[in-house]
């Protein structure tokens, strides 16, 4: 692993950690110490996703332009600001204000680096080091083993000993979150390098993206993975609800999906490194989680927990298969020049979809029964003939259905150095 990788995915790590130390317990602070109304909440919330997944496309085109430092290190510096003036914030737009410069503040940071460990997986690949999809996997798995951490610090700094109310220990938590992140604004400054930005001299343009029918399959293959991963905050706790008449282990439950991916991410790309192709195993992923929504629905005369278990463990083990394998087919659709652009393209378009989405999921899931969770089913199997064919990558590559080099590397391994 070079330095960068390490301080990417370190870097990852903690911004997860300071962010999931915040974000669970937001809604239950603004409806419970700000007293705001259940609508109101939901449009904050529904603010900060805006203002973060439907602004990574501007975040990637800025990286494009000015490269991954400076966007990175304005992306810290917005977070802690926000951070900061969320922890002191009283009324109600002060809190839009501040949530909303938190959500955009990821909206510079995330493409930025997502954009920077893939540049760094390819050049790391194609000096003939390991496949990029590990080091995208270590990455994934910093990422969640950041969610994993971050709760439990929020959760200790809100219930811990001594006197306060409830909004004073949200203060708390929400500074020791824009302390990390001063700490990862450090980490930075010091540690990155300054490289010249590969699109300095391109105008930003959104004719590559529409026009380029294979990124456009594959954003919106990954748009139906995401809507169906989304269920993990929509239909988990329906079904909780259900089950159990209480939410009481979700919060158990994704620690599990959390822990599934730091432990079982680096071990399963190996073992489907050496086998599928980059497409391959997104569509593999796709059916994984198809198959999570089928069992899940036949698994309810059961009651219990045991629906929902299966279902967290099948899904996260599609998202683990999912995600690494898109991520390294990005720079082979988008070139180094607009690579940024298309990372945030990526996130901001499938966001949409999922924003789209969650009303008409939303609404099935008042249904009892399994028929919801076999329709919801069919969306990630509806997202597997949209995987583009012929991107070049996977232990396939050279005898598959993506056919490339002869060494089984990418042919265009070099092109984002």
């Amino acid at each position: 692993m070079t330095p960068l990788a390490r301080l990417l995915i370190t870097s990852q790590f903690a911004f997860n950690v300071g962010f999931f130390a915040v974000l669970p317990y937001l809604a239950d602070h603004l409806g419970g110490a700000l007293g705001l109304g259940g609508w109101l909440v939901g449009l904050v919330l529904g603010l900060r996703t805006f203002s973060q997944q439907g602004m990574f496309v501007v975040g990637g085109a800025l990286t494009d332009r000015y490269g991954a430092r400076p966007v990175v290190l304005t992306g810290c510096a917005l977070r802690v600001t926000g951070f900061v003036w969320l922890a002191f914030a009283t009324s109600t737009g002060a809190v839009v204000g501040a949530v909303i410069l938190v959500g955009f503040a990821a909206a510079l940071f995330s493409p930025a680096v997502e954009t920077e460990i893939a540049r760094e997986a390819v050049r790391v690949e194609g000096d003939g080091g390991p496949p990029r999809t590990r080091v995208l996997a270590l990455f994934s798995a910093g990422g969640q083993a950041g969610a994993l951490l971050g709760p439990v610090l929020g959760a200790l700094l809100l219930h811990g000993t001594g006197d306060g109310a409830s909004g004073e220990h949200f203060r708390a938590a929400c500074l020791a979150g824009a302390a990390v992140f001063v700490v990862v604004l450090a980490g930075q400054a010091l540690l990155m390098p300054r490289a010249e930005p590969a699109g300095r001299h391109r105008p930003t343009t959104w004719k590559p993206l529409v026009r380029d029918r294979r990124f456009l399959g594959l954003t919106l293959a990954y748009s139906g993975y995401l809507l169906a991963y989304n269920q993990l905050y929509l239909a988990l706790p329906a079904e909780l609800d259900r089950a159990t008449g209480s939410q009481r282990a979700l919060g158990w439950l994704f620690a599990l999906s959390s822990a599934l991916v730091v432990v079982g991410q680096l071990p399963l790309e190996r073992w489907v490194a050496a086998r599928l192709s980059w497409p391959a195993t997104i569509r593999c992923g796709l059916v994984v989680i198809a198959v999570a929504f089928t069992a899940t629905g036949a698994l309810l005369p059961l009651g219990g927990l045991w629906p929902a278990l299966a279902f967290t463990v099948l899904l996260t083990a599609g998202q683990m298969l999912v995600v690494p394998a898109v991520r390294a087919c990005v720079p082979e659709l988008a070139g180094a020049e607009r690579l940024g652009l298309f990372t945030g393209a990526l996130s901001s378009v499938s966001g949409l979809v999922v924003l789209a989405g969650a009303a008409p999921a939303g609404a099935l899931l008042e249904r009892p029964g399994p028929v919801p969770w076999l329709l919801l089913a069919s969306v990630p199997l509806l997202a597997v003939p949209l995987v583009p064919r012929g991107v070049v990558g996977g232990g396939r590559a050279a005898g598959g259905e993506d056919k490339g080099a002869d060494s089984g590397r990418p042919a265009t391994a070099d092109r984002a150095n």
